[in-house]
């Protein structure tokens, strides 16, 4: 196709990212996508023609990430639309009660994440002077809730971050914190238990945010956007 864009997406062997790359595939677009389970992603990889490219990675880990991002862009290229939307969530409980560690986890996976993949992916795209960077943000990264106050700390971080980012950037890219809206995944599963299933599954969810993620361009750098609804 004459209009396929190289994208790079994190997370994309479950829930959205899964949603979002069988759906980018199939309009024709080469994907380039990283998750931790080695199953998983072997799973992805025997479902598209070798054009598309998986890998597993700890976006968390720097240096995971620097070896993919380098081996990326030697012998698959520099991508012109970066999503970002690797992300977990802490167990339900008041912030006194969730531990060191599961805190730390989240910011070293939601914000450092998101910082390790941009910092191995914009310094190329930099070079071609175009590219738009989509890092996802959450409802709760513009509003909160109890109980899952570390999850809406790394989403309000991702805001700030890629408002900051935007500002860096030349006028021909575009960073963009990006709200899905609430969809049912296990994420979601994990906080509103059975009351997740009135919720858009991530396959009909991703008819809607794809073309929408796509439409994105230098017009929206630094504006926070929503997937809508319909």
């Amino acid at each position: 196709m004459s209009n396929s864009r190289r994208i790079v997406i994190t997370g994309a062997t479950r829930g959205l990212g899964l949603a979002m790359t069988r759906r980018l595939i199939a309009a024709g677009h080469l994907v380039c996508g990283c998750g931790t389970s080695n199953q998983h992603v072997a799973r992805l990889a025997s479902g598209f023609p070798q054009e598309h490219r998986f890998d597993t990675v700890d976006v968390s880990s720097a240096g995971d990430v620097e070896k993919w991002s380098s081996e990326v862009l030697r012998n698959w290229g520099t991508p012109d639309l970066l999503i970002n939307n690797a992300a977990i969530i802490n167990e339900n409980a008041p912030l006194w009660k969730i531990s060191a560690s599961e805190f730390d986890r989240l910011f070293a996976v939601n914000v450092s994440g998101t910082a390790n993949t941009i910092r191995g992916f914009l310094p190329e795209m930099l070079k071609t002077g175009r590219g738009v960077i989509v890092n996802f943000s959450s409802g709760w990264g513009r509003s909160v809730a109890a109980d899952v106050a570390p999850y809406c700390a790394t989403k309000w971080a991702i805001e700030g971050l890629t408002q900051a980012l935007a500002a860096e950037l030349p006028s021909t890219m575009a960073a963009v914190p990006l709200n899905p809206g609430i969809i049912n995944t296990e994420m979601l599963q994990s906080c509103f238990s059975n009351g997740a299933s009135s919720f858009p599954s991530p396959e009909e969810w991703a008819t809607r945010a794809v073309p929408f993620i796509l439409s994105l361009n230098q017009t929206h750098n630094g504006q926070p956007v929503s997937v809508p609804e319909r």
